[in-house]
């Protein structure tokens, strides 16, 4: 698990921040404007989108994981629902316009540093577009439960293993 940064001023008047206990655990505080500081999780949301009895995976073209494969996915807005993020995702990085069908899984635990608390993963099925790699990955392709690639994340991983039990939940 990534080291979390602390937050060491105050978002709404820039103050140095101090600890206090409140709500049953140590959190930052501003003694300046008297706000309590709460911390919230970055949030990703990516689709599994089964065809043929395969799974689509993007391989990344950036770090962190530069090389390896996930599930299409990404940050979801701060105003934005998170099946619409994992359908954008997918559009921006392999071409392809997907219709979710269900959440698969909701996974938590930061990867790295500049990764999500929470991942939300979805079953889509294809609606249409061109496949494609685009956005940050450099090849997309299809994968059998036997097939799998070297892989970039834990959280794949896990959704992949619950795919794979399910035997197809994006049918």
């Amino acid at each position: 698990m990534a080291r979390v940064l602390e937050l060491n001023y105050c978002p709404h008047c820039g103050h140095a921040l101090e600890d206090r206990e409140a709500f049953g655990r140590m959190r930052r505080f501003c003694p300046a404007c008297d706000a309590l500081v709460f911390r919230e999780h970055k949030v990703a949301a990516g689709v599994l989108v089964e065809h043929e009895g395969k799974v689509l995976l993007v391989r990344r073209k950036m770090n962190p994981r530069q090389g390896l494969w996930t599930f299409p996915a990404g940050f979801v807005d701060f105003d934005e629902h998170p099946a619409v993020a994992a359908v954008r995702e997918c559009r921006e990085e392999t071409g392809l316009e997907v219709e979710t069908i269900g959440l698969l899984d909701v996974i938590a635990g930061r990867e790295h540093a500049r990764g999500a608390d929470i991942v939300v993963v979805y079953c889509a099925r294809w609606m249409g577009g061109e496949l494609r790699a685009a956005d940050d990955v450099d090849q997309v392709a299809f994968f059998a439960p036997d097939e799998f690639p070297p892989l970039a994340f834990h959280a794949t991983q896990v959704a992949l293993d619950k795919w794979r039990d399910a035997q197809s939940c994006c049918v």
